[in-house]
């Protein structure tokens, strides 16, 4: 292998790991649909440790305003990935009754909810059981 080759492979492989790159998540912007109402966050069922895999599968699309204590019961606990629209902010808790623990999301795309911390052994990969977004 020639010797210039080497680092610039090791480069690509460190740019496709890093958080936040967004390879086929929506972008905020798109999920205002040009004819249709506004959407604050959709959400997906399906991640994967490269980003371009994530963001796929089952969708569910979230109003502004919208306010599920207890999600339907095949997305309890279901999702993977998760894009929140411009000047929009997503709540999550990880029981159901908006119990348990919570966190903000603002406007951004989301590729692998395992990597974000929910306590001290767990992540929010598969452990979103209620949830309310807003938009300004």
């Amino acid at each position: 292998m020639a010797p210039l080759l080497l680092p610039s492979l090791f480069l690509l492989a460190l740019l496709r790991a890093l958080p936040g790159t967004q390879a086929a998540c929506p972008v905020p912007a798109d999920l205002k649909p040009a004819d249709g109402p506004r959407v604050c966050a959709r959400l997906f069922d399906k991640s994967d440790a490269y980003y371009e895999n994530c963001c796929a599968g089952s969708e569910l699309s979230l109003d502004p305003g919208t306010d599920l204590p207890y999600l339907p019961s095949d997305w309890h606990k279901t999702a993977s990935s998760l894009v929140v629209g411009p000047r929009c902010e997503l709540t999550v808790w990880s029981r159901k009754g908006k119990g348990g623990k919570t966190r903000k999301f603002s406007s951004g795309a989301y590729p692998r909810l395992a990597e974000y911390r929910l306590g001290i052994f767990g992540d929010w990969n598969n452990a979103i059981a209620a949830l309310y977004c807003k938009c300004n």
